[in-house]
Protein backbone atom coordinates (compact mmCIF):
# COMPACT_ATOMS: atom_id res chain seq x y z
CA UNK A 1 0.00 0.00 0.00
CA UNK A 2 1.29 3.53 -0.75
CA UNK A 3 2.13 5.81 2.03
CA UNK A 4 -0.62 7.91 3.47
CA UNK A 5 1.83 11.10 2.45
CA UNK A 6 2.51 9.54 -1.22
CA UNK A 7 -1.62 8.91 -1.83
CA UNK A 8 -2.47 12.30 -0.62
CA UNK A 9 -0.40 13.80 -2.97
CA UNK A 10 -1.52 11.51 -5.94
CA UNK A 11 -5.47 12.63 -5.15
CA UNK A 12 -4.34 16.38 -5.04
CA UNK A 13 -2.86 15.74 -8.06
CA UNK A 14 -6.16 14.11 -9.58
CA UNK A 15 -8.47 16.57 -7.82
CA UNK A 16 -6.82 19.49 -9.81
CA UNK A 17 -8.14 17.24 -13.04
CA UNK A 18 -11.56 17.17 -11.76
CA UNK A 19 -11.81 20.65 -11.37
CA UNK A 20 -10.83 21.10 -15.27
CA UNK A 21 -13.05 18.76 -15.88
CA UNK A 22 -15.88 20.68 -13.67
CA UNK A 23 -15.13 23.75 -15.33
CA UNK A 24 -15.67 22.22 -18.92
CA UNK A 25 -19.35 21.18 -17.62
CA UNK A 26 -20.82 24.35 -16.60
CA UNK A 27 -19.45 26.55 -19.26
CA UNK A 28 -21.69 27.83 -21.74
CA UNK A 29 -19.82 28.13 -24.98
CA UNK A 30 -20.26 31.38 -27.29
CA UNK A 31 -20.07 29.49 -30.86
CA UNK A 32 -20.06 30.74 -34.44
CA UNK A 33 -21.12 28.38 -36.93
CA UNK A 34 -19.16 28.97 -39.78
CA UNK A 35 -20.50 25.91 -42.11
CA UNK A 36 -21.20 28.02 -45.10
CA UNK A 37 -18.40 29.75 -45.51
CA UNK A 38 -15.04 27.48 -43.25
CA UNK A 39 -16.14 24.53 -44.86
CA UNK A 40 -16.52 24.76 -48.61
CA UNK A 41 -13.42 27.22 -48.28
CA UNK A 42 -10.80 23.87 -48.34
CA UNK A 43 -13.14 22.01 -50.12
CA UNK A 44 -12.99 20.51 -53.70
CA UNK A 45 -16.23 21.92 -55.03
CA UNK A 46 -17.42 24.73 -52.75
CA UNK A 47 -21.44 25.88 -52.03
CA UNK A 48 -23.81 27.35 -54.67
CA UNK A 49 -26.54 29.88 -54.06
CA UNK A 50 -28.40 27.04 -53.92
CA UNK A 51 -26.86 25.04 -51.54
CA UNK A 52 -26.42 27.93 -48.83
CA UNK A 53 -30.19 28.69 -48.52
CA UNK A 54 -30.67 25.14 -47.87
CA UNK A 55 -28.07 24.98 -45.37
CA UNK A 56 -29.04 27.83 -43.35
CA UNK A 57 -32.61 26.46 -42.43
CA UNK A 58 -30.49 23.15 -40.69
CA UNK A 59 -28.09 25.13 -38.99
CA UNK A 60 -31.22 27.10 -37.56
CA UNK A 61 -32.82 24.00 -36.95
CA UNK A 62 -30.14 22.51 -35.09
CA UNK A 63 -29.93 24.73 -32.99
CA UNK A 64 -27.16 27.37 -33.14
CA UNK A 65 -27.63 30.94 -32.66
CA UNK A 66 -24.96 32.84 -34.20
CA UNK A 67 -23.99 31.84 -37.89
CA UNK A 68 -21.74 33.15 -39.92
CA UNK A 69 -23.34 34.18 -43.43
CA UNK A 70 -19.76 34.40 -45.20
CA UNK A 71 -16.73 36.23 -45.59
CA UNK A 72 -16.59 39.93 -46.94
CA UNK A 73 -13.01 40.54 -46.79
CA UNK A 74 -11.41 38.53 -49.52
CA UNK A 75 -9.22 39.31 -52.11
CA UNK A 76 -10.38 41.04 -55.81
CA UNK A 77 -13.61 42.40 -53.50
CA UNK A 78 -14.79 43.70 -57.43
CA UNK A 79 -15.58 40.01 -58.50
CA UNK A 80 -18.27 39.00 -56.25
CA UNK A 81 -18.86 35.52 -54.88
CA UNK A 82 -21.39 32.95 -53.58
CA UNK A 83 -21.66 34.62 -50.28
CA UNK A 84 -22.31 38.50 -51.86
CA UNK A 85 -25.31 36.62 -53.54
CA UNK A 86 -26.35 34.51 -50.46
CA UNK A 87 -26.21 37.70 -48.60
CA UNK A 88 -27.83 39.88 -51.39
CA UNK A 89 -30.85 37.07 -51.75
CA UNK A 90 -31.78 36.98 -47.88
CA UNK A 91 -32.05 41.14 -48.13
CA UNK A 92 -34.07 41.48 -50.84
CA UNK A 93 -36.46 38.56 -49.47
CA UNK A 94 -36.54 39.81 -45.71
CA UNK A 95 -35.09 36.88 -44.59
CA UNK A 96 -34.35 37.24 -40.64
CA UNK A 97 -30.65 37.22 -40.19
CA UNK A 98 -30.65 37.98 -36.06
CA UNK A 99 -27.76 36.54 -34.58
CA UNK A 100 -25.54 36.16 -38.42
CA UNK A 101 -22.37 37.61 -38.99
CA UNK A 102 -19.84 38.25 -41.83
CA UNK A 103 -16.11 38.82 -42.04
CA UNK A 104 -14.87 42.28 -42.56
CA UNK A 105 -11.83 44.31 -43.00
CA UNK A 106 -10.88 47.34 -41.47
CA UNK A 107 -11.01 51.21 -42.89
CA UNK A 108 -8.16 53.21 -42.72
CA UNK A 109 -8.09 56.69 -41.23
CA UNK A 110 -5.36 59.33 -42.58
CA UNK A 111 -3.14 61.36 -40.20
CA UNK A 112 -5.52 64.33 -41.53
CA UNK A 113 -8.27 62.29 -39.85
CA UNK A 114 -10.06 61.07 -42.95
CA UNK A 115 -11.71 57.69 -42.93
CA UNK A 116 -11.93 55.34 -45.89
CA UNK A 117 -14.22 52.00 -45.23
CA UNK A 118 -13.12 49.18 -46.44
CA UNK A 119 -15.37 47.94 -49.59
CA UNK A 120 -15.93 44.81 -47.02
CA UNK A 121 -17.86 47.16 -44.84
CA UNK A 122 -19.54 48.76 -47.59
CA UNK A 123 -21.03 45.32 -48.72
CA UNK A 124 -22.16 44.59 -44.92
CA UNK A 125 -24.09 47.65 -44.97
CA UNK A 126 -25.74 46.96 -48.21
CA UNK A 127 -26.48 43.65 -47.76
CA UNK A 128 -28.35 44.33 -44.15
CA UNK A 129 -26.08 41.87 -42.16
CA UNK A 130 -26.41 43.24 -38.77
CA UNK A 131 -23.02 41.43 -37.06
CA UNK A 132 -19.24 41.41 -37.91
CA UNK A 133 -15.78 39.73 -37.12
CA UNK A 134 -13.24 42.31 -37.67
CA UNK A 135 -10.30 41.46 -38.54
CA UNK A 136 -6.81 42.68 -38.53
CA UNK A 137 -3.46 41.87 -38.18
CA UNK A 138 -0.87 42.61 -35.78
CA UNK A 139 2.40 40.57 -36.58
CA UNK A 140 5.30 42.65 -38.84
CA UNK A 141 4.34 39.52 -41.68
CA UNK A 142 0.76 39.81 -41.15
CA UNK A 143 0.83 44.01 -41.36
CA UNK A 144 2.79 43.79 -44.45
CA UNK A 145 1.35 45.65 -47.50
CA UNK A 146 -1.73 46.63 -45.41
CA UNK A 147 -0.45 49.19 -42.34
CA UNK A 148 1.69 49.61 -40.11
CA UNK A 149 1.43 49.72 -36.22
CA UNK A 150 0.83 53.62 -36.18
CA UNK A 151 -2.17 53.67 -38.81
CA UNK A 152 -3.86 50.64 -37.41
CA UNK A 153 -4.06 51.99 -33.79
CA UNK A 154 -5.56 55.22 -35.51
CA UNK A 155 -7.49 53.37 -38.03
CA UNK A 156 -8.81 50.66 -35.67
CA UNK A 157 -11.47 53.05 -33.60
CA UNK A 158 -12.71 54.95 -36.62
CA UNK A 159 -13.79 51.88 -38.43
CA UNK A 160 -15.51 50.74 -35.18
CA UNK A 161 -16.66 53.72 -34.62
CA UNK A 162 -18.05 53.71 -38.72
CA UNK A 163 -20.00 50.59 -37.72
CA UNK A 164 -21.84 51.57 -34.90
CA UNK A 165 -22.88 54.41 -37.13
CA UNK A 166 -23.78 52.88 -40.57
CA UNK A 167 -24.95 49.08 -39.24
CA UNK A 168 -28.26 48.30 -37.41
CA UNK A 169 -27.42 45.43 -35.38
CA UNK A 170 -30.15 42.48 -34.14
CA UNK A 171 -33.53 43.86 -33.56
CA UNK A 172 -32.35 47.75 -33.61
CA UNK A 173 -29.20 47.35 -31.33
CA UNK A 174 -25.68 48.06 -32.04
CA UNK A 175 -23.91 45.89 -34.40
CA UNK A 176 -21.88 42.51 -32.20
CA UNK A 177 -18.20 42.85 -33.34
CA UNK A 178 -15.91 40.71 -32.82
CA UNK A 179 -12.22 42.03 -33.19
CA UNK A 180 -10.31 38.93 -34.83
CA UNK A 181 -6.87 38.90 -35.15
CA UNK A 182 -6.08 36.72 -37.70
CA UNK A 183 -2.37 36.20 -36.57
CA UNK A 184 -2.85 36.38 -33.14
CA UNK A 185 -0.87 33.30 -31.67
CA UNK A 186 2.08 34.60 -34.05
CA UNK A 187 1.88 38.11 -32.63
CA UNK A 188 1.90 36.73 -29.33
CA UNK A 189 5.05 34.86 -29.93
CA UNK A 190 6.60 38.08 -31.94
CA UNK A 191 5.45 40.68 -29.53
CA UNK A 192 3.72 40.36 -26.57
CA UNK A 193 3.89 44.08 -25.77
CA UNK A 194 2.20 44.69 -29.33
CA UNK A 195 -0.71 42.39 -28.70
CA UNK A 196 -0.76 43.83 -25.19
CA UNK A 197 -0.81 47.67 -26.23
CA UNK A 198 -3.79 46.59 -28.37
CA UNK A 199 -5.35 44.55 -26.02
CA UNK A 200 -5.66 48.12 -24.11
CA UNK A 201 -7.13 49.65 -26.94
CA UNK A 202 -9.66 47.41 -27.52
CA UNK A 203 -10.85 47.62 -23.61
CA UNK A 204 -12.66 51.34 -24.67
CA UNK A 205 -13.64 50.20 -27.54
CA UNK A 206 -17.39 49.12 -27.93
CA UNK A 207 -17.00 45.65 -29.01
CA UNK A 208 -18.66 41.91 -28.12
CA UNK A 209 -14.97 40.71 -27.89
CA UNK A 210 -11.83 39.73 -29.13
CA UNK A 211 -11.31 36.33 -31.34
CA UNK A 212 -7.55 35.13 -32.00
CA UNK A 213 -6.16 32.42 -34.92
CA UNK A 214 -3.90 29.75 -34.80
CA UNK A 215 -4.37 29.59 -38.79
CA UNK A 216 -1.68 27.11 -39.67
CA UNK A 217 -2.05 24.93 -36.41
CA UNK A 218 1.65 24.53 -35.46
CA UNK A 219 1.07 25.96 -31.77
CA UNK A 220 1.21 23.74 -28.78
CA UNK A 221 -2.00 23.76 -26.82
CA UNK A 222 -0.09 25.13 -23.55
CA UNK A 223 1.15 28.18 -25.82
CA UNK A 224 -2.53 28.71 -26.83
CA UNK A 225 -3.94 28.38 -23.47
CA UNK A 226 -1.30 31.22 -22.13
CA UNK A 227 -2.38 33.18 -25.16
CA UNK A 228 -5.81 33.14 -23.92
CA UNK A 229 -5.42 33.54 -20.59
CA UNK A 230 -3.25 37.04 -21.40
CA UNK A 231 -6.22 38.10 -23.54
CA UNK A 232 -8.64 37.23 -20.81
CA UNK A 233 -6.35 39.12 -18.18
CA UNK A 234 -7.10 42.19 -20.43
CA UNK A 235 -11.01 41.19 -21.04
CA UNK A 236 -13.49 41.18 -18.47
CA UNK A 237 -16.67 39.36 -19.18
CA UNK A 238 -18.86 40.33 -20.78
CA UNK A 239 -16.31 40.71 -23.14
CA UNK A 240 -15.93 37.27 -25.25
CA UNK A 241 -12.83 35.77 -25.86
CA UNK A 242 -12.80 33.26 -29.04
CA UNK A 243 -10.06 30.65 -30.81
CA UNK A 244 -10.16 29.28 -34.05
CA UNK A 245 -7.32 27.11 -34.42
CA UNK A 246 -6.52 24.88 -37.70
CA UNK A 247 -5.73 21.86 -37.80
CA UNK A 248 -1.49 21.67 -38.59
CA UNK A 249 0.32 19.40 -36.27
CA UNK A 250 -3.29 17.84 -35.00
CA UNK A 251 -3.54 19.61 -31.89
CA UNK A 252 -6.97 21.40 -33.07
CA UNK A 253 -8.95 20.30 -30.40
CA UNK A 254 -6.45 20.19 -27.28
CA UNK A 255 -5.56 23.88 -28.11
CA UNK A 256 -9.72 24.56 -27.65
CA UNK A 257 -9.64 22.48 -24.25
CA UNK A 258 -6.60 24.43 -23.41
CA UNK A 259 -8.36 27.75 -24.21
CA UNK A 260 -11.46 26.79 -22.47
CA UNK A 261 -10.06 26.42 -19.58
CA UNK A 262 -8.25 29.57 -19.13
CA UNK A 263 -10.74 31.78 -19.55
CA UNK A 264 -11.98 31.17 -23.31
CA UNK A 265 -15.74 31.84 -23.69
CA UNK A 266 -15.88 29.23 -27.05
CA UNK A 267 -15.04 29.32 -30.93
CA UNK A 268 -15.57 30.11 -34.08
CA UNK A 269 -15.47 27.19 -37.08
CA UNK A 270 -17.48 24.96 -38.99
CA UNK A 271 -19.87 22.07 -38.16
CA UNK A 272 -17.97 19.69 -39.80
CA UNK A 273 -13.97 19.23 -39.68
CA UNK A 274 -13.45 20.09 -43.18
CA UNK A 275 -11.58 24.12 -43.51
CA UNK A 276 -9.34 26.09 -45.11
CA UNK A 277 -5.94 23.75 -44.91
CA UNK A 278 -6.26 20.30 -43.87
CA UNK A 279 -9.25 20.39 -41.11
CA UNK A 280 -9.90 22.93 -38.16
CA UNK A 281 -11.15 21.97 -34.29
CA UNK A 282 -14.89 22.37 -35.71
CA UNK A 283 -17.91 23.50 -33.65
CA UNK A 284 -19.18 20.15 -34.53
CA UNK A 285 -15.94 18.22 -32.26
CA UNK A 286 -16.36 20.87 -29.54
CA UNK A 287 -19.74 20.17 -28.92
CA UNK A 288 -19.44 16.48 -29.36
CA UNK A 289 -16.29 16.49 -26.55
CA UNK A 290 -18.67 18.37 -23.97
CA UNK A 291 -21.60 16.24 -24.65
CA UNK A 292 -18.56 13.50 -23.77
CA UNK A 293 -17.97 15.59 -20.40
CA UNK A 294 -21.70 15.77 -19.34
CA UNK A 295 -22.16 19.42 -19.84
CA UNK A 296 -25.96 20.08 -19.29
CA UNK A 297 -25.55 23.16 -21.93
CA UNK A 298 -25.38 21.00 -24.88
CA UNK A 299 -28.85 19.96 -24.54
CA UNK A 300 -30.14 22.92 -26.36
CA UNK A 301 -28.87 21.57 -29.39
CA UNK A 302 -30.45 18.94 -31.47
CA UNK A 303 -27.70 16.34 -31.15
CA UNK A 304 -29.73 13.40 -32.53
CA UNK A 305 -28.93 15.40 -35.59
CA UNK A 306 -25.21 16.25 -34.78
CA UNK A 307 -23.07 13.37 -36.45
CA UNK A 308 -26.09 12.97 -39.46
CA UNK A 309 -25.96 16.56 -40.12
CA UNK A 310 -21.80 17.44 -40.07
CA UNK A 311 -20.96 14.36 -42.48
CA UNK A 312 -23.86 15.22 -44.91
CA UNK A 313 -22.40 18.74 -45.35
CA UNK A 314 -18.72 17.74 -45.38
CA UNK A 315 -19.90 15.19 -48.23
CA UNK A 316 -22.12 17.97 -50.30
CA UNK A 317 -19.10 20.56 -49.93
CA UNK A 318 -16.34 17.91 -51.24
CA UNK A 319 -18.94 15.62 -53.47
CA UNK A 320 -16.80 12.96 -51.68
CA UNK A 321 -17.12 10.95 -48.63
CA UNK A 322 -16.24 12.07 -45.04
CA UNK A 323 -12.47 10.38 -44.85
CA UNK A 324 -13.50 6.92 -43.06
CA UNK A 325 -11.39 7.47 -40.01
CA UNK A 326 -11.80 10.84 -39.28
CA UNK A 327 -12.43 10.99 -35.48
CA UNK A 328 -15.87 11.76 -33.70
CA UNK A 329 -17.19 11.97 -37.66
CA UNK A 330 -15.58 9.17 -39.79
CA UNK A 331 -17.03 5.98 -40.69
CA UNK A 332 -14.36 4.24 -38.82
CA UNK A 333 -14.70 6.35 -35.64
CA UNK A 334 -17.88 3.77 -34.72
CA UNK A 335 -16.95 0.51 -36.68
CA UNK A 336 -15.57 -1.46 -33.95
CA UNK A 337 -12.55 -3.76 -34.81
CA UNK A 338 -12.78 -5.36 -31.45
CA UNK A 339 -15.65 -5.57 -29.27
CA UNK A 340 -13.29 -3.60 -25.92
CA UNK A 341 -13.16 -0.69 -27.90
CA UNK A 342 -17.16 0.03 -27.43
CA UNK A 343 -17.44 3.55 -26.37
CA UNK A 344 -20.83 2.50 -23.87
CA UNK A 345 -23.78 5.09 -23.06
CA UNK A 346 -23.06 5.44 -19.33
CA UNK A 347 -18.82 5.01 -18.92
CA UNK A 348 -16.64 7.78 -17.69
CA UNK A 349 -15.72 10.06 -20.64
CA UNK A 350 -17.19 7.66 -23.26
CA UNK A 351 -19.34 9.07 -25.99
CA UNK A 352 -21.94 6.74 -27.42
CA UNK A 353 -22.63 7.28 -31.39
CA UNK A 354 -26.63 7.06 -30.76
CA UNK A 355 -25.75 9.77 -28.57
CA UNK A 356 -25.05 12.29 -31.23
CA UNK A 357 -27.04 10.82 -33.94
CA UNK A 358 -24.88 7.91 -35.26
CA UNK A 359 -24.19 4.52 -34.62
CA UNK A 360 -21.76 1.43 -34.01
CA UNK A 361 -21.03 -0.59 -36.83
CA UNK A 362 -18.02 -3.34 -37.17
CA UNK A 363 -15.01 -3.01 -39.28
CA UNK A 364 -12.67 -6.93 -39.67
CA UNK A 365 -9.42 -6.63 -39.00
CA UNK A 366 -7.17 -10.03 -38.96
CA UNK A 367 -5.11 -8.86 -36.46
CA UNK A 368 -7.59 -8.12 -33.83
CA UNK A 369 -11.35 -8.57 -34.55
CA UNK A 370 -12.84 -10.92 -32.23
CA UNK A 371 -16.11 -13.72 -33.10
CA UNK A 372 -18.41 -10.35 -32.33
CA UNK A 373 -16.95 -8.02 -34.44
CA UNK A 374 -17.02 -10.92 -37.28
CA UNK A 375 -20.65 -11.94 -36.52
CA UNK A 376 -21.48 -7.81 -36.34
CA UNK A 377 -19.77 -7.67 -39.49
CA UNK A 378 -21.58 -10.82 -41.12
CA UNK A 379 -25.01 -9.42 -40.23
CA UNK A 380 -24.21 -6.19 -42.00
CA UNK A 381 -23.15 -7.43 -44.85
CA UNK A 382 -25.92 -10.17 -45.16
CA UNK A 383 -28.86 -8.82 -43.48
CA UNK A 384 -29.27 -11.38 -41.27
CA UNK A 385 -29.57 -11.21 -37.43
CA UNK A 386 -25.76 -11.60 -35.97
CA UNK A 387 -27.62 -14.68 -34.21
CA UNK A 388 -27.45 -16.61 -37.58
CA UNK A 389 -24.02 -16.85 -37.04
CA UNK A 390 -22.63 -19.32 -34.45
CA UNK A 391 -19.60 -18.83 -32.17
CA UNK A 392 -18.06 -21.83 -33.58
CA UNK A 393 -17.70 -20.36 -36.69
CA UNK A 394 -17.20 -17.34 -36.07
CA UNK A 395 -13.95 -18.62 -33.99
CA UNK A 396 -13.04 -20.64 -36.40
CA UNK A 397 -12.51 -17.58 -38.85
CA UNK A 398 -10.48 -15.49 -36.22
CA UNK A 399 -8.34 -18.53 -36.39
CA UNK A 400 -8.13 -18.98 -40.59
CA UNK A 401 -7.25 -15.42 -40.68
CA UNK A 402 -4.28 -16.08 -38.27
CA UNK A 403 -3.29 -18.95 -40.49
CA UNK A 404 -3.86 -16.85 -43.62
CA UNK A 405 -1.70 -13.98 -42.40
CA UNK A 406 1.41 -16.64 -41.25
CA UNK A 407 1.37 -17.77 -44.59
CA UNK A 408 1.99 -14.76 -46.32
CA UNK A 409 -1.69 -14.45 -47.50
CA UNK A 410 -2.99 -10.38 -46.96
CA UNK A 411 -6.60 -10.49 -47.39
CA UNK A 412 -9.50 -7.54 -46.72
CA UNK A 413 -11.78 -9.96 -45.04
CA UNK A 414 -14.14 -6.59 -44.09
CA UNK A 415 -14.61 -6.49 -47.89
CA UNK A 416 -18.26 -8.48 -48.54
CA UNK A 417 -17.03 -11.25 -50.91
CA UNK A 418 -13.67 -12.27 -48.82
CA UNK A 419 -15.69 -12.27 -45.75
CA UNK A 420 -18.38 -14.42 -47.29
CA UNK A 421 -15.86 -17.10 -48.64
CA UNK A 422 -14.10 -16.70 -44.94
CA UNK A 423 -17.65 -17.82 -43.94
CA UNK A 424 -17.64 -20.12 -46.27
CA UNK A 425 -14.58 -21.64 -45.09
CA UNK A 426 -15.27 -21.56 -42.01
CA UNK A 427 -18.77 -23.34 -42.16
CA UNK A 428 -17.45 -26.27 -44.19
CA UNK A 429 -13.62 -26.57 -44.07
CA UNK A 430 -11.79 -27.18 -46.87
CA UNK A 431 -10.06 -30.49 -47.27
CA UNK A 432 -6.96 -28.74 -48.57
CA UNK A 433 -6.70 -27.15 -44.95
CA UNK A 434 -6.47 -28.92 -41.43
CA UNK A 435 -9.31 -29.15 -39.63
CA UNK A 436 -9.64 -26.89 -36.92
CA UNK A 437 -10.80 -28.83 -33.17
CA UNK A 438 -12.26 -26.27 -31.18
CA UNK A 439 -11.82 -27.94 -27.81
CA UNK A 440 -8.52 -28.93 -28.08
CA UNK A 441 -7.23 -25.74 -29.60
CA UNK A 442 -8.73 -23.68 -27.15
CA UNK A 443 -6.93 -25.82 -24.57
Amino acid sequence: MPSTQMLDNAKAILAQADEKLEKLRRIEPYLIDLSLRENPVGSRIGQTLQDKLAILPRLREFGFKHISLGTLDYAMPDELEVDDDFMQHLRDRSIDMTGCYAFTAIGLQSTDGHFTPDPSQLKLKAYGVPNTVHEIYLSKEGMADLYDLETLRRSLPASIQWLHDNIRGDQGAPPRILINIVDGCDAFAESPETVCSMLELLTELPIEGVSIEDDRGTFLPFQVGAYVAVLRSFLPPPLKVLVHIHSGAGFENASVIEALLNGADGIWGGLPKRAAIIGHASVGELIANLVRLGNPHMKRYNLHQLHPLATSLQVLDDAHAVSDDLPVFGRNAYRLTLGAFEQKKNRFMDLAPETIGGRYGYRVCPVISDPGVIAGRLAEVTGRPIDDFPLHVTRRMVRLMRRDLRSGRRIAYDEPMQLLELYARASAPDTAEPAIDEATADA
